[in-house]
């Protein structure tokens, strides 16, 4: 059976962190640690330091999230980081309706 290609790291990294997503915290043991990945914070996943400074863990789900957000950030469609509060107010004209209906 081939190694899985993170098999390098991934076992350092377990080792060395703790076995927590580190966006979302969520915590994971036994047969559910396969569902915790090691992602390179610099995106480079041939820097692997013995001490483990360029991983964290993080959950199937939040890993994703991750490398989706990279792709949005090189192709240009990043949300905006600070958006503008929203304008809409679909109950604004409620206390009124409410009024006249007594």
């Amino acid at each position: 059976m081939a190694k899985h290609p993170d098999a390098s790291y991934r076992e350092p990294a377990l080792r060395l962190l703790p076995h927590i997503c580190a966006r979302c915290g969520r915590e994971f043991e036994g047969k559910r640690l396969r569902e915790l990945t090691v992602h390179h914070r610099d995106g480079n996943h041939d820097n692997n330091p013995a001490d483990g400074s360029n991983w964290e863990l993080l959950c199937i789900y939040c890993h994703e999230n991750e490398h989706a957000r990279f792709e949005d950030f090189k192709s240009g469609t990043e949300p905006e980081l600070d958006p503008k509060p929203a304008q809409h107010r679909p109950l604004e004209g409620l206390a009124e309706m409410l009024k006249k209906k007594k």
